[in-house]
């Protein structure tokens, strides 16, 4: 039974560090970032798992031994001890060190991403609503207002144009939500009564998954949308139709 359960957790500990060691081939880790400060947020990211990593296999492999090595059949009793206030120092001060490596190497990146004082300089491209269970965009029309009768909305799907600072408010109809696109390492959660400035800056175009992040109800699994990213002229063309599938009353000639 000694040799088995040594074994069991040997395997444990070989498979956590495979499983992290290989994910990247089969598709287990988080996508590629595309956004300009998600390398940032990856930093941070990679450090945590260094740390969290060297204590997971350190504490396995002290696990491991110990199975092995006092797993063993005894006569004699066993030998207690009661307070070790080196060892109790050691696990508490490590730790706090390490936690405050955390604190201070993330500061800056926090402060990127959420101050309102780092923001680009920008009007609000958009208004993101989120309700049980979708996302609405509503871009402000000719005036330059939102809540107007010239508004865009577009369901699910959120337009914006490549390599240029994008700021959006962030509002929720009903209960929490949490607008989260991985590809971008942004993660907001939109609150009832709040509106919540966003921004971020897409350094690539494509179609990006847009997800709810916060368990917000029966459906919360179908709350799912598109971060859409094309060329400014792309955007201007998209833009410029929208107005115009919005004032127009279904009676032009489509020929």
């Amino acid at each position: 039974m000694r040799i088995l359960l040594t074994l069991l957790f040997l395997a444990l500990l070989v498979l956590g560090v495979w499983t992290f060691m290989d994910a990247h081939n089969h598709a287990w880790w988080l996508p590629p970032n595309v956004s300009s400060y998600g390398g940032d947020i990856d930093r941070l990211f990679y450090l945590i798992l260094w740390m969290v990593g060297f204590f997971f296999v350190l504490t396995e492999g002290l696990l491991v031994w110990c199975v092995f090595n006092f797993g063993r059949k005894r006569t004699t009793k066993a030998d207690f001890t009661h307070g070790h206030h080196k060892l109790e120092l050691v696990w508490t001060a490590v730790p706090g060190l390490l936690l405050l490596v955390i604190t201070f190497t993330q500061m800056q990146t926090w402060a990127k991403v959420k101050f309102k004082s780092n923001f680009p300089d920008v009007k609000p491209t958009c208004e993101v609503w989120a309700s049980q269970f979708d996302w609405r965009m509503r871009y402000p029309g000719e005036d330059g207002k939102f809540g107007t009768v010239d508004d865009i909305e577009n369901p699910f799907e959120f337009v914006v144009p490549v390599n240029e600072p994008i700021l959006f408010n962030l509002r929720s109809r009903d209960v929490i939500h949490s607008f989260f696109v991985p590809y971008l390492r942004l993660k907001q959660d939109a609150m009832p009564g709040m509106v919540i400035p966003v921004w971020f800056q897409v350094e690539k175009e494509g179609s990006y998954d847009l997800v709810c992040a916060e368990l917000c109800g029966w459906g919360h699994y179908k709350m799912a949308g598109r971060l859409k990213v094309v060329s400014r002229a792309a955007y201007d063309a998209w833009l410029k139709k929208s107005k115009e599938e919005m004032n127009s009353n279904g009676s032009e000639d489509k020929s």
